[in-house]
């Protein structure tokens, strides 16, 4: 009986705040007071203010409430251990065993180099003597921004 007049003054209460908003002419912000307002009283009406009520003074429910935490608890505990692990214990094993790794060779994503050509067949770059004009257009521009 308190919880529903509780709920009956907080909408009426919104409503009139509700009227001063709309009066102000801002009848956008005074709709959505209204609606918010309109909230208690309809939970009033459906009968689930009254079952709250039951239920905050049950120790059942309350007991219930601890067993739901307790659970939570552990399935927050056991992911966190998860992901400091690295994954599950099959996709550990899985990684371990060689399956779990990448579909492709790991040298599959190196550019071709053409017919019989490897990288130490390769003859290395020589110095070119006027390296300090390649970079005299990127020095132009750090100077350009007084870099």
């Amino acid at each position: 009986m308190i919880a529903e007049t509780v709920c009956s003054a907080v909408s009426a209460a919104g409503l009139g705040i509700a009227v001063v908003t709309a009066y102000r002419k801002r009848f956008l912000a005074a709709a959505r007071i209204a609606a918010y307002s309109l909230v208690p009283v309809g939970l009033v009406m459906t009968g689930i203010v009254g079952w709250l009520a039951d239920t905050a003074l049950s120790p059942t429910a309350w007991a219930g409430f601890g067993v739901l935490g307790a659970a939570w608890l552990l399935f927050a505990g056991t992911r966190a251990i998860e992901r400091r692990r690295g994954g599950t214990r099959a996709e550990r094993k899985a990684a371990r065993s060689g399956q779990g790794g990448a579909a492709v060779a790991p040298t599959a994503s190196a550019p071709s180099l053409g017919a019989g050509s490897t990288p130490a067949a390769r003859p290395a770059a020589a110095p070119r003597a006027g390296s300090g004009e390649d970079f005299s257009d990127i020095e132009a521009i750090l100077k350009k921004h007084g870099i």
